[in-house]
């Protein structure tokens, strides 16, 4: 089997991340990973302008990012963009600006790739492939919902309900109150009621039914919250892929997490161990999501997968 040195680049709603992995056929040998934090999404949902700062950010991000992977030596780069980009009317001037700096295109991805880019990622990993699940992506603009078994997709579907755009709709104050916890609470029980349950209930009813008496449906989380709240509960100080993965979180201590966090000032949530200080003002956001599907689905722990999107990006590679 010959591997191929490879690197993406996922331009987010809240975070700009490197992947450059080794890639033969659907094994990813992940040799270096970064992230910068530009908040592509800030001042975005009033307009759904993309605004000039972040837009310098994330373009400031990705030049270095370009760098690295060429001391890398990566054969190729790709670019993938998400929620922000997709939905903004003016993409065209992140897109442009990426292409003047770098000569690169960016290819910005639809709701439904993202979620099936999402799911063929988490389930290279041979242990979660062996089992129904249902992959929970929470992202900085949408939210994607995967259901399937091994390499079958029953359900995908990509929601408008994200850390960066909930935190701008209820702009906690610091430290945060306990109204507005509950206003935060509420809003993600409403939505999850009345946009994803009648879309999701059925497929897993479905899926909980077959499986009956084999494995039950997993609930796995990928992307940026679900790692922190991995590191978090798990007291890692660094990244590290194995020990994130091993962590199993219930409800209770996801309750336990959002009620400590909401709690607190934004600079005593800076010195959280596993929580990255430029992540925890939109970890309230991202921890009370996770707590509402669970509750809202029925799951009583929740796995974490550190593959995803970007593992796929590379698999997809030519």
């Amino acid at each position: 089997m010959t591997f191929k040195r490879r690197a993406v680049v996922d331009i987010g709603t809240n975070s700009v991340k490197l992947l450059v992995a080794d890639v033969a056929g659907r094994e990813v040998k992940p040799v270096l990973e970064d992230s910068r934090q530009t908040r592509l999404g800030e001042g975005f949902y009033e307009t759904h302008e993309l605004q000039p700062e972040p837009i310098k950010r994330t373009v400031k991000a990705i030049e270095e990012f370009l760098s690295i992977a060429h001391e890398q030596k990566a054969a190729n780069v790709r670019l993938i963009a998400t929620s922000a980009a997709r939905d903004a009317k003016n993409s065209r001037h992140l897109t442009g600006a990426i292409q003047k700096t770098s000569g690169l295109t960016v290819e910005i991805i639809s709701g439904g790739q993202e979620a099936s880019w999402a799911f063929q990622g988490v389930t290279s990993d041979p242990e979660l492939a062996k089992c129904p699940l249902l992959l929970l992506d929470v992202g900085g603009g949408s939210t994607e919902f995967i259901l399937g078994h091994g390499e079958q997709k029953d359900f995908q579907h990509s929601f408008a309900l994200g850390t960066v755009r909930l935190l701008e709709t209820i702009r906690p104050s610091d430290p945060p109150t306990g109204d507005e916890f509950a206003k935060c609470r509420s809003w993600i029980r409403e939505f999850l009621q009345n946009e994803v349950r009648s879309r999701v209930q059925k497929e897993l009813a479905a899926e909980r039914k077959l499986s009956s008496g084999q494995h039950q449906v997993q609930l796995v989380g990928t992307g940026g919250t679900a790692t922190i709240l991995a590191r978090m509960e798990a007291t890692i100080e660094d990244y590290d892929r194995t020990r994130i993965e091993a962590t199993r979180l219930s409800l209770e201590r996801i309750a336990f997490h959002a009620e400590k966090l909401w709690r607190l000032p934004l600079a005593d949530r800076k010195t959280i161990i596993g929580l990255p200080p430029k992540r925890a003002d939109v970890i309230l956001t991202g921890v009370a999501i996770y707590e509402a599907v669970m509750a809202e689905f029925g799951f009583v722990d929740l796995r974490v997968s550190t593959r995803g999107l970007r593992f796929a990006a590379l698999m997809d590679g030519n």
